[in-house]
């Protein structure tokens, strides 16, 4: 996993870095909120970031909400670390967009479970994909006009913006119906 640690302290992002690193992750540094924002929107974006509260330029409560507005290629899993301590702090990062808040100094090992909270998070979010929206489906054939105004079966258009899979079966009403035509003679 591909963390950032934005934090204009120079002694904290080192420490911090290490033990991310001696804990198996890749870590990329910031150092102000501006250089963290390039980070998040660049080619290489990370999963997590650790972001500090006061930074020059770009702070992170500034940083929490452009990752909240800005639709980005993948989701960004935030933890606030800060040394502001107070419950108020703590509401208007979360309310900002973080996903976690810790305070400085902090604990190694509350930092190593939060970033696995993370971790399982984004794992569910990457196994969600989910329809949204008005879909044109005919009243007669039940087929969906798709994004390119084809019609296409039900069955295409869900695989294709979904992960559902399809097994076809006969209902029992359906199944009786066939039996009864298959039973009656032809004309």
């Amino acid at each position: 996993m591909r963390i950032l640690i934005a934090d204009d302290d120079r002694m904290s992002t080192m420490m911090l870095g290490r033990t991310l690193e001696r804990w198996g992750f890749e870590v990329v540094v910031a150092y102000d909120g501006a250089a963290a924002w390039e980070h998040i929107i660049g080619d290489k974006p990370p999963e997590l970031a650790i972001v500090d509260w006061m930074m020059p330029g770009l702070d992170g409560i500034e940083l929490c909400r452009r990752i909240r507005e800005t639709p980005l290629r993948s989701p960004v899993y935030v933890i606030l670390l800060t040394a502001r301590t107070s419950r108020q702090d703590l509401v208007a990062g979360l309310e900002a967009g973080a996903d976690d808040y810790l305070t400085k100094p902090f604990d190694p090992d509350e930092l190593h479970a939060r970033i696995h909270v993370g971790r399982r998070t984004l794992g569910l979010i990457a196994n969600i994909k989910r329809l949204t929206g008005l879909l044109p489906i005919c009243s007669y054939c039940k087929r969906i006009r798709s994004d390119h105004d084809y019609w296409e079966q039900v069955e295409s258009y869900i695989t294709e913006h979904t992960d559902a899979l399809f097994s076809h079966e006969i209902c029992p009403g359906c199944l009786a119906k066939v039996m009864q035509d298959l039973d009656s003679p032809a004309v």
